[in-house]
């Protein structure tokens, strides 16, 4: 079973803002003032772009699909929570916490990935789970280890446990159930999304150990890593406010792997970090200020990984 994909599908924004309505209970958003919203997406694009860019010189395969107008989705620049895409050919469509991030979820898709010569067996979905006011933010909620079967889970109002285990069971997944927190005005929150926090590489588990408080859920986890055969890349919790943890580890046509993450995640390395890292992978880094203060999310949030089969490969 592969671990990594060279193949990412990433949506190009129109409209990017801070979304009201994941700012809630994502403590990284914060509007930056002095800059109109045309100004804030004019940024983003940019980012976007050079980001990319990076990525395609690497040898990365990006799939980018154009955003629209209509309907308005502000945070359609991170699909990583709506959509995983699997190396059976299923599909998983997952419910979203917040209204107007719903509307991300597109068929056109679909089309795509096919019309590129990718095979779609089966798609897997659990929206009907948000009459019920119950949600699951795909691989933004769920870190997963692909090659040792493993799926962590921070539970949160946008990780329903219950919804995760039956993941777990469609997609053969062994779960690991955690929650993870981070300081918010002295109060201990619970962190949004999982892979804020921690990451998957072929040889490492990043993950911030203080931001479970729980000692039984960290002795768990840590036993887990341990027994899949990884080491745990332990960070602190100013790096995960820096997005450190939000890192995604690809390969590039020749199989390389390349491990990428903003740059801000990346300044806030100390040197042994950045030589653990180094040693299994080239590092990439690129500058995503503006999408990390109104998005809250960053570079492994940005890149939904294709593990779909193609025809007659």
């Amino acid at each position: 079973m592969k671990l990594l994909t060279n193949t990412i599908l990433m949506i190009r924004p129109v409209s990017f803002r801070m979304n009201e309505e994941t700012a809630v209970n994502n403590y990284y958003q914060h509007e930056i003032k002095g800059l109109t919203a045309e100004e804030v997406q004019e940024k983003a694009l940019a980012e976007f772009d050079a980001f990319v860019s990076k990525l395609r010189e690497a040898g990365i395969n990006i799939i980018v699909v154009e955003d629209t107008l209509v309907p308005d989705t502000p945070d359609s620049i991170f699909p990583n929570n709506w959509i995983s895409f699997h190396s059976n050919g299923k599909v998983g469509i997952f419910p979203m916490f917040a209204e107007n991030r719903r509307q991300e979820r597109r068929e056109d898709i679909f089309d795509i990935l096919e019309e590129k010569g990718f095979v779609i067996e089966e798609i897997v979905d659990y929206t009907s789970a948000e009459e019920e006011g119950l949600f699951l933010e795909a691989t933004g909620s769920i870190v997963l280890d692909r090659a040792q079967r493993i799926a962590y889970c921070a539970l949160s109002p946008r990780a329903d446990e219950d919804l995760f285990i039956e993941f777990c069971e469609d997609f053969e997944y062994t779960p690991v159930i955690f929650h993870a927190y981070q300081t918010v005005d002295g109060k201990r929150e619970l962190i949004y999304h999982t892979n804020v926090m921690m990451a998957v590489t072929r040889d490492n588990v990043v993950a911030c150990l203080d931001c479970i408080d729980d000692k039984k859920e960290k002795k768990n986890f840590i036993r887990q890593v341990k027994a899949s055969g990884k080491q745990i890349l332990d960070i602190s919790e100013e790096q995960v406010e820096q997005f450190a943890g939000n890192m995604l580890q690809v390969i590039n046509g020749n199989g390389d792997a390349i491990t990428v993450m903003s740059q801000s995640a990346y300044d806030s390395l100390s040197p042994d970090q950045i030589e653990i890292l180094s040693k299994e992978a080239t590092l990439l880094s690129s500058d995503l200020s503006t999408i990390e203060a109104c998005g809250g999310g960053s570079a492994r949030c940005m890149m939904a990984e294709v593990f779909l089969s193609r025809k007659n490969s």
